[in-house]
């Protein structure tokens, strides 16, 4: 029986750990910058469905965005979401839950998360990595029995796997005028994009099949309440990321500085396997990026300041700054709207994803002040918690 006294509904604000949450606000500056390339349109693409840059700025942050970014926020944002996913079914079955209607819950929310998805990559950004995840979470539901020793050699077989699926994507060395991916960016009108929107949507998974090694190392990771008690596993933390982010900067320069025009790939064979190499080190980074912001959060506990505050607003509606940065976007840059994308190069493209960002952390503090949850977060909860008490908390 369920003890009425602890419903299981969604987590309170005052039950929530500041690193996770922190890492989330962050997060979506790197999902931003991640983003907002795939918006450029009307010139030649040439590596990793890259506009061929000429500039000096936008080449620089070509570099910078694809050796620092590119494959690595996805993977972060994997890990965290299988953070949550293993807090919210811990904290079902400490209220008495029974296990078979905790993964019901879960079940319910990775449901909502693909419709939510749909609907986002359809009207906006055929990019969506909302369905993903909760594609994702209904796998990683079914592997929640397994043991921490095979949750991490899983990880680590699917790795290779999954970078060399990926690398074949981004294998091609011509520089064409038109992407062979994502072409619903540069389409004026409105409904025949919505429809190539509808099916670039569902090849989204393909280009993203490392996170699932990421989601996996999430789930021991809550087990063992890396993210939630950083202190305790200050050590673990400090490797993980001094040896992620180092491996994600090595791994990533040979392809970055393709991309950013500094040298040329003629051969495919080469490409395919520095896209690999890409790949498999970006996973390495975003379990760095997560390591290096909880260490973060270990500075100052009982007084963050308020760049740490302002991130962990956002980090608790992340779904909503997630959203909102899509609107933004479609707004500003897709040709239906104002059609920035078509002349704008990677270093305005940047600033722009930065600026919006920035607004998002301004809107999240302004909420967090108000007692405010994120509006995608009261409806994913409602609907994902309509038969387990509490909404509100």
């Amino acid at each position: 029986m369920v003890d009425t006294r602890t419903r299981p509904g969604p987590i309170g604000v005052s039950e929530r750990s500041r690193a996770p949450d922190l890492a989330r606000g962050a997060m979506l500056l790197l999902i931003a910058l991640a983003n907002i390339p795939i918006y450029l349109h009307g010139r030649p693409y040439g590596l990793r469905q890259h506009i061929v840059e000429t500039g000096l700025a936008d080449r620089f942050v070509a570099v910078v965005t694809t050796v620092l970014i590119d494959m690595r926020a996805y993977p972060m944002f994997a890990a965290l979401f299988a953070y949550g996913l293993v807090t919210i079914h811990r904290r079902q079955r400490a209220a008495g839950v029974a296990e078979r209607q905790a993964r019901r819950v879960l079940r319910r929310r990775h449901l909502l998360l693909i419709g939510f998805g749909a609907v986002h990559a359809v009207l906006l950004f055929s990019g969506d990595i909302l369905g993903l995840y909760g594609l994702l979470g209904l796998l990683v539901t079914r592997l929640l029995r397994l043991s921490d020793r095979a949750l991490l050699w899983l990880a680590a077989a699917w790795l290779p796997i999954a970078s060399l699926l990926q690398g074949a994507a981004f294998a091609d060395t011509d520089t064409r005028p038109d992407r062979t991916m994502f072409w619903s960016f540069a389409i004026p009108d409105y409904p025949t994009a919505v429809a190539f929107r509808a099916m670039e949507w569902l090849f989204t998974p393909v280009g993203l099949l490392a996170v699932f090694s990421a989601a996996l190392i999430g789930v021991w990771a809550a087990r063992h309440d890396v993210l939630t008690d950083p202190h305790r596993h200050r050590v673990l933390l400090r490797r993980t990321a001094i040896v992620g982010l180092t491996s994600m900067v090595l791994g990533g320069l040979p392809i970055g500085t393709a991309v950013g025009g500094l040298w040329t790939v003629t051969d495919p064979a080469v490409a395919y396997l520095l896209s690999a190499l890409h790949v498999a080190t970006g996973v390495c980074g975003g379990m760095g990026y997560a390591a290096a912001i909880a260490l973060w959060a270990t500075r100052r506990p009982d007084r963050p300041g308020p760049v740490t505050r302002a991130l962990t607003a956002l980090g608790r509606r992340s779904l909503s700054g997630y959203l909102a940065q899509s609107v933004a976007f479609a707004v500003l840059l897709t040709p239906p709207m104002l059609g920035m994308g078509r002349w704008i190069g990677s270093a305005q493209a940047a600033g722009i994803a930065v600026a919006v960002w920035a607004v998002t952390v301004c809107a999240a503090v302004l909420a967090e002040r108000r007692g405010l949850r994120g509006p995608a977060e009261v409806l994913l909860r409602r609907l994902a918690y309509r038969r387990t008490g509490r909404v509100a908390g």
